[in-house]
């Protein structure tokens, strides 16, 4: 038989649409052409197919060689289909049995000696293969995260030879066993290395209890950093879900690191960092860091030295919890539920409102220093606390009596356990018309928050993040209804409003 169709998976965004490689074998002057709008990547997969096939002892067929990528309109990209099209040729010359390739899907690149070597979005492929009622065939470097899919048959295959004389029947390959993520986890930086800050680290608490956005400003070397990068110790551990949606994204990632799709991702990218590697894009789009950041934390040190412009592109994806990417070509859709957290100094030179030393800004040169971070930006981050300088003799106490992160992780797990209960959503991710029924406050309380709204000039937004914030207080309080106190702790946390 001439003819051949072997199933394999392209990559667009997170999904992994279906791909027929169709091959034909005709008379005429050997030559081999790819159609089906394949990328230069995939048209240089004639020359490793070739040597690879070669190498692994087979037969390259002297014929004219036709292959084509089924859906033609859909983008192709990488070397993720040479494994299906040398086994394309190989079925269509009659080198391995046509009728074995029906229940498989295949996905690797070829080296010239017809090694299997590992490609993107595996772990997208094996979701969307199970839903196919197909087994997928991977390189063995793939397996860990391609496993993580419960419902997919994954197999494994070092080479090209082994692979077929699997498809032949002879040397039949397992099935490959599930990922076990607990085996990977890794240990974050405890909480009791901070030393006092209290009402920090109560911020800090709260925010991971209530999944709410959170920046920190103070003079320098007051423990800004050092806190942030303690938030992911203290949040509760990802779900299988999460799981799933955390390494699904670093699946399609040129930054690929596989101990980090099995626990929450805490991306900390630098502040000359552009908008297009925050928010994600490319000519063929790639996840940003607020995409791979996705269900964990995102950290932006010296918030202010950002460029403006890069800020502003966050506004959305805080809102909407995605990002979507529109080319001329393709739109595509990348997820980014992340926890903002951000630190900043008050002033240029760091010492605005510092006892202890003099601030040399101009008043001038401390407005364009706090005009770089927008009003809009500032209204979507629910808790804002400054961090003050330690009084003396606190950093050269020990830490016997300051908590460790499994102790406030507890409580952190049980709020949201309570939040799950009653709304199936954290609190941050409240609507506006579900804050009318789970965040109830009394007249007083309520006279209370509009005089703290006209006061210090809030948006709507703010008002209703005030609330979600006094939800989550009332949570770790294991209160039913907001009170007073719970309500007052909230406007308390709006410290940059403070100071317009």
């Amino acid at each position: 038989m001439s003819l051949a169709i072997v199933y394999t998976r392209a990559k667009y965004g997170i999904d992994a649409p279906l791909v027929r490689v169709e091959t034909h074998l005709s008379n005429g002057l050997p030559c081999l052409n790819i159609v089906g709008l394949p990328e230069t990547t995939v048209k240089e997969s004639r020359d490793r197919v070739r040597s690879a096939i070669i190498n692994s002892h087979f037969e390259f067929p002297s014929r004219r060689i036709t292959i084509n990528l089924a859906p033609a309109d859909l983008p192709k990209e990488g070397g993720r289909f040479d494994l299906a099209i040398a086994l394309g040729i190989l079925a269509a010359s009659g080198q391995i049995p046509v009728e074995a390739l029906q229940h498989y899907e295949f996905l690797g690149e070829l080296g010239l000696t017809g090694e299997l070597r590992a490609v993107q979005g595996a772990l997208s492929a094996a979701i969307k293969s199970a839903a196919d009622q197909r087994a997928l065939i991977i390189p063995k470097d793939n397996l860990a995260e391609a496993t993580l899919c419960e419902q997919a048959t994954i197999y494994s295959a070092n080479n090209l030879l082994q692979l077929c004389a699997h498809l032949h029947g002879r040397e039949k390959l397992q099935p490959e066993q599930r990922t076990e993520p607990a085996a990977l986890q890794q240990n974050y930086p405890d909480l009791d290395d901070v030393k006092g800050q209290q009402q920090a680290k109560r911020a800090l608490e709260i925010a991971a209890a209530g999944n709410h956005n959170l920046i920190f400003c103070g003079p320098p070397g007051t423990g800004k950093t050092m806190l942030a990068s303690r938030l992911p110790g203290i949040l509760p551990p990802l779900t299988q879900a999460e799981m799933l949606e955390v390494a699904t994204v670093f699946s399609i990632s040129p930054q690929h690191n596989k101990k980090l799709i099995f626990q929450r991702p805490f991306r900390n990218p630098h502040h000359t960092a552009s908008a297009v590697a925050l928010v994600g894009g490319g000519s063929h789009p790639r996840p940003g860091e607020i995409s791979l950041a996705h269900n964990g934390v995102l950290f932006l040190d010296e918030l202010p030295e950002f460029q403006r412009q890069v800020l502003e592109v966050l506004r959305e994806p805080m809102e909407s919890g995605s990002i979507m990417i529109s080319r001329a070509s393709q739109q595509v859709c990348f997820p980014a539920n992340f926890q903002l957290v951000a630190a900043m100094n008050p002033c240029p030179c760091g010492y605005f409102g510092d006892l202890q030393r003099a601030c040399r800004c101009t008043p001038d040169r401390l407005r364009r220093y706090r005009d770089k971070v927008s009003g809009p930006l500032l209204d979507r981050i629910d808790i804002q606390i400054n961090v003050n300088r330690l009084p003396a003799g606190v950093i050269s106490q020990t830490s016997a009596g300051e908590e460790n992160s499994a102790q406030v992780r507890q409580r952190v797990i049980n709020a949201r356990q309570r939040q799950l209960q009653r709304q199936q959503k954290t609190n941050a991710q409240l609507e506006n018309k579900e804050l009318d029924a789970f965040c109830v406050l009394s007249q007083g309380d309520l006279n209370l928050l509009e005089q703290a709204v006209t006061r210090l000039q809030l948006s709507p937004r703010a008002y209703h993040r005030i609330l979600r914030v006094a939800r989550t207080v009332a949570d770790l309080a294991n209160c039913e209804h907001i009170v007073t106190q719970h309500l007052t702790e909230a406007i308390g946390y709006r410290a940059l409003d403070r100071e317009v």
